[in-house]
């Protein structure tokens, strides 16, 4: 049994929800796993031939305990008559349908949106898929986090131009798309609370690439632009927003985006005098005025004395002494490191998820809950 305790404890605003769930893999489940966090009831149809495929992964139970902890599983032939009316006793008393299967394949087995309605008319439907099931030419095609990734842009935003595509290492699409599924199903029942009246829900992997990257997929939509690949650059474009390599072999990551924030910095590593260095700034940095980013008459010049600097640094001191001079900053931590150092830190929610005797540790909601005193 794990000593974490659950940072939502109490919290289920969505007791009394039923959800029933087609949905495998990694956005689904994620979604629905989020409503069982909240309180919903959760009844998860899997195959009757070998069910979800994150069972069989190499790793063991835990990745698919990770992602289905708290719902109720059943096994289900739907091409078999007594398990497809199984599957609609089950749908006739749900509030919501998830599916993520490969586009029409509940709706070959008679549990499509349609033949949903018909059972279920208040039933608020939610399609997870690729591309949306909206478009009439892109609708039905199949899709993994990498190939959305692809298609999006998203695998020309990271590295430097030139570069060749770069994949993010870790499937960032699939869990956006679950957390796009959980807000727009919170917001449909609500709608529904407040109309009486159900939903379908087109939720796509493609929008929620988009929402991963709003401000630039705005700029897409209205002018048509891309912006250029700036590596490690911080979004704000401040020279003193970027990676800097340390003298004990590490990065450090720094974002020192306003004047205040680089007059900080540039007092800390003893720079002051570039504030007032013409080849540097013109007119000289000054700390009034409104708001701002940090822009260099040189840019390139500043980073190369920042990286001078940092270079005779090391990282923990460095990381402590700037946390204390309000300059966002933080060591480079591989994701173990940064769990570790979090959790010591309390600050990270950690949430321990039980099933069949395998316990993992999740970040759960994201989120604490602490209820207003009376």
């Amino acid at each position: 049994m794990s000593s974490f305790q659950n940072p939502t404890a109490g919290f289920a605003p969505l007791t009394g929800v039923r959800v029933l769930d087609f949905s495998h893999v990694i956005a689904g489940p994620l979604a629905t796993l989020f409503l069982a966090q909240l309180g919903a009831q959760v009844t998860k149809v899997e195959n009757a031939r070998g069910g979800d495929v994150m069972r069989n992964n190499e790793k063991g139970p835990a990745p698919f305990v990770a992602l289905n902890a708290g719902k109720d599983c059943v096994h289900l032939d739907l091409a078999v008559p007594e398990d497809l009316a199984r599957a609609k006793a089950l749908l006739r008393e749900a509030d919501v349908l998830v599916d993520n299967l490969r586009p029409g394949v509940l709706e070959s087995l008679g549990l499509g949106l349609e033949a949903a309605q018909e059972v279920n008319p208040g039933i608020i439907y939610c399609a997870i898929s690729g591309f949306g099931r909206h478009s009439p030419t892109w609708g039905q095609r199949p899709a993994y986090d990498h190939v959305i990734q692809a298609a999006t842009g998203m695998a020309f935003m990271a590295g430097t131009e030139g570069d060749p595509p770069i994949k993010a290492g870790f499937p960032g699409v699939d869990s956006a798309t679950g957390v796009l599924a959980a807000f727009a199903i919170l917001a449909a029942l609500r709608e529904r609370d407040r109309t009486g009246v159900g939903c379908f829900l087109d939720v796509s992997m493609t929008a929620a690439a988009m929402q991963m990257m709003y401000p630039f997929a705005c700029v897409a939509l209205t002018e048509g632009g891309n912006p250029p690949r700036v590596g490690n650059q911080g979004y704000s474009g401040s020279p003193s927003a970027d990676f800097f390599p340390t003298a004990d072999g590490g990065w450090i990551a720094v974002g020192a985006n306003t004047p205040p924030q680089l007059a900080a910095l540039l007092d800390e590593l003893g720079m002051q005098d570039a504030m007032s260095d013409p080849a540097i700034f013109d007119p000289p940095l000054t700390l009034g005025g409104q708001p701002s980013f940090v822009r260099a008459k040189d840019p390139a010049a500043l980073k190369s004395r920042l990286r001078e600097a940092f270079a005779r640094e090391t990282g923990d001191a460095l990381e402590a002494r700037l946390m204390r001079r309000n300059v966002p900053v933080s060591k480079l931590r591989d994701i173990a490191t940064f769990a570790k150092d979090a959790v010591s830190a309390a600050a990270l929610p950690v949430t321990a998820l039980e099933s069949d005797g395998v316990t993992v540790l999740s970040p759960g909601l994201g989120f604490r809950v602490t209820p207003h005193t009376r």
